[in-house]
C-alpha cells in the first residue's frame, strides 16, 4: 500500500481478502480511519483485540452486509433502480474484459484461471 500512497497513511480501507491482509489494512490506516471488511476469501478475521485499534489511532473497522442496509422489496427495488441508473449512465463500468469471458464448455479453463489467479473482477460463461 505505501508504494500507492508514497508512504502516506489512507483515510478508508476496503478489505475483501480478510485474514491474510487484516493486519496490513490496519497498518495502512490514518488515525480516525474506517477500515470496511467485506469478505473473506483468506478466511475469516478472528480475535480482534479491540485495544489495537486505540493504539492504531482510535480506528473504526465495519462488517457490512446487504441484509444490513436493504431489509425490504421497496428499498430493493429503489437500491436496484439506482444502481442500474448509473450503469446506464455510464458512472459504473460493469465490463468484463474478452480475456475473461469464456465459452460455457470452457468452463473447466475459467475455473483454473480463476484457481491460478489469473483473472481479476469478474468472468463470464457464455452459453
Amino acid at each position: 500500500m505505501s508504494e500507492l500512497t508514497t508512504g502516506k497513511k489512507v483515510p478508508v480501507v476496503y478489505d475483501s481478502v480478510g485474514k491474510a491482509t487484516w493486519q496490513a489494512s490496519l497498518d495502512s490506516l490514518q488515525p480516525r480511519g474506517l477500515l470496511v471488511s467485506f469478505g473473506n476469501a483468506s478466511g475469516p478475521v478472528t480475535g480482534i483485540d479491540l485495544a489495537i485499534l486505540n493504539q492504531k489511532g482510535s480506528l473504526f473497522v465495519t462488517r457490512p452486509s446487504l441484509n444490513g442496509y436493504i431489509t425490504t422489496p421497496e428499498q430493493l427495488g429503489q437500491a436496484s433502480s439506482a444502481l442500474f441508473t448509473l450503469i446506464s449512465e455510464g458512472k459504473i463500468d460493469v465490463s468484463v474484459p474478452t480475456a475473461q469471458q469464456f465459452a460455457l464448455c470452457d468452463a473447466e479453463h475459467a475455473h483454473r484461471a480463476l484457481e491460478a489467479r489469473a483473472t481479476t473482477g469478474a468472468c463470464l460463461l457464455i452459453p
